[in-house]
């Protein structure tokens, strides 16, 4: 029988109990990096490399739409989001975010966060325990409401579980992820009636804030959003910056198992932090793999998946592909101080041109936190008492068992 038409067993039990691991397990069987699967029923072609993730982004291969799973737009991303489109359709929306990529935005939202971070800090030495990664939550959602044009007076604990929530259950069936679409449903009822609001005049948004942009935003019917979408996309600003909270959890981690990289960030090193913030994001687990589904027959490297098939892109086997790393399983930020990545080559937010495709627009706000975090997260003095630091591959998104725990601590 032809090897290409030998009927397939779907791997979507494997993965969901192999995690992160289950991909670049099977990827090590190839010596091509692609491997031919089934998941949730549809026959599917992982790859792997920066050829690949140009391959990947090609609109002329892979939509969209019909691609993300019910489950992951019930809780990640909402039902009409940004990332369902294709096209004409997705570059119309996604004007309502490349804005927020300009270099005063970004430090704006950082200005946000850190004093949220500062004001925070110095309630920290008056508590007994933090569990930082719960605290991140807190601090991000704090900052990026601000920086929205959110009302003052919006609950920030209530929504920062929300929202990690909806990060949170994502990728796994059982009590996680119905927290998620609770939460889900939840805000985006909440966050409707405030774009309902400003349209009727009764709140007032911020002139060109992001709440004012929603709000505004018209589709390529030259029709405004209906509220359930515009609070979507609303969500979809907000919930990707508080889920900097897991890279801050991770980034703490670091610091406690290579403590020598803190003299060099209390140091105000700029170019060393860039580097910490991409090691980190580079090293740590978060989005095990992207999906799209085939416009039409296709084949990689002598494999093939048929249109209306899967196309997968190997994102933590490629942040841990020898033949781009080295040694890549050494914490080693650096490396990206020899030169900084390609953009399709570290794709922890995935991979193309954000202007054009569907690499994430928030991609510089999350490197821009970072380097500002990391760099306090050095500078502040605390103990890290025993806990439980494992950070589990099964489990997606992963984290540090404990959240970390942090005691004793003295604000600079």
């Amino acid at each position: 029988m032809n090897e290409h038409r030998r009927p397939l067993m779907d791997r979507t039990l494997p993965l969901l109990t192999g995690g992160y691991a289950w991909l670049p397990d099977r990827m090590r069987e190839s010596s091509d990096r692609v491997v031919r699967t089934r998941l949730l029923g549809h026959p599917a072609l992982a790859v792997r490399g920066p050829q690949a993730v140009r391959f990947f982004y090609d609109e002329a291969h892979v939509r969209r739409h019909g691609a993300i799973p019910g489950p992951v737009l019930d809780t990640l991303f909402g039902q009409g989001a940004v990332h369902t489109l294709d096209a004409r359709a997705h570059r119309t929306r996604k004007e309502l975010f490349l804005p927020l990529l300009a270099p005063d935005r970004v430090a704006g939202l950082t200005e946000q966060v850190t004093a949220a971070w500062d004001d925070a800090v110095r309630t920290w030495g008056e508590r007994e325990r933090v569990v930082l990664f719960d605290e991140a939550g807190v601090v991000l959602t704090r900052g990026v409401c601000r920086w929205a044009g959110l009302p003052a007076g919006t609950g920030t604990q209530p929504l920062a579980r929300d929202l990690v929530a909806m990060v949170d259950g994502f990728a796994t069936p059982g009590p996680r992820h119905f927290r998620a679409r609770r939460a889900r449903h939840r805000q985006e009822a909440r966050l409707a009636r405030l774009v309902q609001d400003v349209r009727s005049g009764t709140v007032t948004a911020p002139a060109d804030s992001v709440l004012d942009r929603v709000s505004r935003h018209r589709d390529t019917r030259d029709e405004p959003l209906d509220p359930r979408t515009a609070a979507v996309e609303l969500l979809n600003v907000l919930r990707p910056t508080a889920a900097v909270s897991w890279f801050v959890a991770f980034a703490a981690h670091a610091l406690h198992r290579w403590p020598a990289h803190r003299e060099r960030l209390r140091a105000g090193d700029g170019a060393f932090a860039t580097a910490f913030a991409h090691e980190v994001r580079r090293f740590y687990p978060f989005a095990p793999f992207l999906g799209g589904r085939t416009v039409r027959d296709l084949t990689w490297h002598g494999e093939s998946v048929p249109a209306g098939g899967l196309l997968l892109l190997d994102v933590y086997g490629q942040n841990h592909d020898e033949e781009l790393w080295g040694d890549p399983y050494a914490f080693r930020p650096q490396r990206f101080l020899d030169r900084p990545p390609g953009p399709d080559e570290l794709i922890p937010q995935g991979g193309g041109d954000p202007r054009t495709g569907h690499r994430c627009p928030g991609e510089p706000i999350t490197i821009g936190l970072l380097e500002s975090l990391v760099t306090r997260l050095a500078r502040l003095d605390y103990q890290v008492p025993d806990q439980d630091l494992t950070i589990p591959l099964r489990r997606v998104p992963t984290r540090p068992r404990s959240g970390f725990a942090i005691t004793g601590v003295r604000a600079p």
